[in-house]
């Protein structure tokens, strides 16, 4: 999805920083190899989660919705020495394809994957995070934010993947769209919660940048 006009929007990727030539590999393999392709952050996104990760200089990351590990390797990029990076999913499949190419960085030994539901892996991580990715499954974009709230640290930061979902948010809420009207609440539960401060980027589907106070 696009919100300025597809030749500038060309204009802006080629005036940003390269995609890393891993990346680049991991993208051809996942539209060569595996379903649903665009869930994949891509080129312009993947540097804007490498240089918020750099700023910020997180010693633990948490990311929920793995996929196939192309936002991990952008996120590690701004560990700290001996940080780490937990990164959980429900896909069994996916799991080797990640991993192979977590290894191929050099960020390998740094991220951790975990196969399962984050709902019931979260309250068993034994950490405080400094950074959080949200970009799993939209029914549960609130109770993620409720299971990581407080485990977040002071001054940590959320980014929250989709959440203008391709223009649906200003559409008529119909009936059985349970996303949308997911995403609706946690817009609405970012806006309002007074334990964070929230600016909504209208950057691809839309990514919110929370900061925790």
């Amino acid at each position: 999805m696009h919100f300025i006009p597809e030749t500038l929007d060309h204009y802006v990727v080629a005036h940003s920083e390269d995609e890393p030539k891993l990346l680049q590999d991991l993208t051809r393999e996942t539209y060569q190899k595996i379903l649903q392709p665009r869930m994949l952050s891509g080129h312009y996104q993947g540097r804007i989660l490498s240089i918020i990760s750099k700023l910020v200089q997180p010693k633990i990351i948490l990311e929920i919705g793995t996929y196939t590990g192309y936002s991990a390797l952008c996120l590690a990029e701004g560990l700290q020495k001996n940080g780490k990076l937990h990164t959980i999913d429900i896909n069994e499949e996916l799991v080797d394809f990640q991993r192979k190419y977590f290894d191929k960085s050099k960020y390998g030994t740094a991220i951790q994957q975990h196969l399962g539901n984050a709902l019931d892996i979260i309250p068993q991580l034994d950490c405080t995070f400094d950074l959080v990715f949200i970009d799993a499954d939209k029914p549960n974009y609130p109770n993620y934010f409720n299971a990581i709230i407080d485990q977040l640290n002071p001054g940590g930061i959320i980014l929250s993947d989709n959440v203008l979902w391709s223009g649906k948010v200003l559409e008529t809420l119909k009936p059985d769209d349970v996303a949308t009207k997911a995403l609706l609440t946690y817009n609405a539960l970012l806006k309002e919660d007074q334990r964070i401060e929230t600016v909504l980027l209208p950057i691809r589907d839309g990514l919110t940048l929370s900061r925790k106070l």
